[in-house]
């Protein structure tokens, strides 16, 4: 990975940051291993991305889809994969997946 995301691991380390997100934009993407369209948007993301002021979190779907659902219920954003869902005060302000999965336009999001 070429951004420096910190990847969630356990429910505990999404709990904490879905709480924190109160103080903060967060903005976390969703990626399937096995997928080549989730990797070409991981790529593109990372390509595109040019902020170090906003913290990015990655879920591994395959290693730890009990997160990804967590996500999907505290965040009431049906699953996708690759899937980019951006958050402050714990409400989400946008999501999108696959192909549209697009840094400049997160970054002109939050801004």
């Amino acid at each position: 990975m070429g951004l420096n995301w910190k990847e969630i691991n356990s429910i505990a380390d999404l709990q904490d940051i879905w709480e924190n997100s109160l103080e903060q934009p967060a903005v976390f993407f969703k990626h399937s291993t096995r997928c080549s369209i989730s990797s070409m948007a991981l790529r593109a993301f990372e390509r595109n991305w040019i902020s170090d002021d906003i913290q990015l979190f990655f879920i591994d779907l395959i290693a730890n889809r009990d997160v990804s659902n967590l996500l999907a219920e505290l965040s009431k954003v049906e699953h996708q994969s690759p899937q980019i869902i951006v958050t402050n005060n714990k409400t989400v302000v946008f999501t999108d997946s696959h192909g549209t999965i697009d840094a400049e336009k997160v970054q002109n999001l939050i801004k």
